[in-house]
């Protein structure tokens, strides 16, 4: 029926020449997924996607740093393709969250984009999309395979965040002593973690370690605190441990760029220098976070690309709108990270 409903409203539109996102648009098409498998299902899918349409968009906050750059792509893209676009902020809250699905539901959008509060949440998100037939991609945080299987017009478009944890770890193993600054033959670091519960500060903290030991490099975890994704309290939880611990943390290892940018002011205040001392590594290439490892700052980051991300949600949003469905071997959609050194970083400053 949303379907029916999409053709009709672009059949409308074509008619009146007026987008619903203030601008003329023609129709698109349907654009196919990163992975391969969704690659070559998607090539048998009719092409002519509805131009417009309504999209509600959910967003687990808006001031998380990565997150707001990911919004303003999403809405530069599907505001410049025709879609009447509105964007809720859930405030970590997946109670808050779960409203806001229901009142799009309601209210008739043709489309959902849903970055959820929890991962835990998802089995009820899908549901609650599938009861009312509406396609869905869900970003930025993993679903599993099964809690998305039951539903044909659902997809995840991401990152794999094993990835991103292995080239953290990775950037580490560059350095000229493997992380070893004070050459008693083991690596001790301090872990500060997103939100223990998201699949993607499970993965980051269990593989940037991994890379390591794979190394054979011995480690040593000094302490591991919950930063919440947030840079105050990434500051917080390295300058405690820079108190307690001293000289001993060699490596601090950031789940994402906010928190390494936290923990660098954590680092400057206790008179410690990165690169000579200390190694810090985050997740994002967040811009400040590329001008700090221009300035020697920081020893690295790895990209997520929230651009590209949000390019690739849109098409497979298209896709389902265009009458593409997925089987559960199609429905991760991933867009590789990439290692962001102070030898490359230059190609990613804007």
């Amino acid at each position: 029926m949303k379907k029916v409903f999409a053709l009709v409203m672009a059949a409308a539109l074509a008619l009146s020449l007026v987008a619903c996102g203030g601008s003329d648009s023609d129709s698109s098409s349907a654009s196919t997924p990163a992975s391969q498998a969704a690659s070559s299902a998607a090539d048998s899918v009719a092409s002519t996607v509805p131009a417009g349409g309504k999209v509600g968009v959910c967003i687990y906050k808006f001031d998380d740093n990565f997150m707001t750059v990911y919004r303003n792509k999403l809405e530069e893209i599907l505001t410049s393709k025709g879609y009447e676009v509105t964007f809720q902020d859930g405030n970590n809250d997946q109670v808050k969250q779960t409203e806001q699905i229901n009142t799009y539901i309601t209210q008739g959008v043709d489309a959902l984009i849903i970055n959820p509060v929890m991962t835990s949440a998802a089995e009820q998100i899908v549901d609650l999309v599938k009861t009312a037939g509406i396609p869905t991609v869900l970003i930025n945080r993993e679903p599993t395979e099964g809690e998305m299987a039951v539903y044909d017009k659902i997809a995840y478009v991401g990152c794999d965040a094993a990835q991103s944890g292995t080239y953290q770890g990775e950037l580490i193993l560059e350095t000229e002593n493997k992380g070893d600054i004070n050459g008693d033959g083991v690596v001790s670091y301090i872990m500060i973690q997103g939100d223990p519960e998201n699949v993607d500060a499970q993965l980051r903290t269990e593989y940037s370690v991994k890379a390591l030991e794979d190394a054979g490099v011995k480690v040593e975890q000094l302490d591991m605190q919950r930063g919440d994704w947030d840079q105050n309290k990434g500051q917080e939880i390295c300058a405690t441990d820079l108190s307690k611990f001293g000289d001993k943390v060699e490596v601090v290892f950031c789940n994402n760029d906010a928190m390494a940018l936290g923990a660098l002011e954590a680092i400057k205040t206790a008179g410690r220098t990165v690169g000579k001392d200390i190694y810090l590594v985050g997740v994002d290439a967040l811009d400040d976070a590329l001008d700090k490892i221009q300035a020697g700052e920081m020893t690295g980051t790895v990209l997520n690309d929230a651009d590209a991300q949000a390019t690739k949600a849109v098409e497979v949003m298209e896709a389902l709108l265009g009458g593409k469905t997925y089987t559960a071997d199609e429905q991760q959609i991933y867009v590789d990270y990439v290692k962001v050194t102070p030898d490359n970083v230059a190609d990613f400053v804007k």
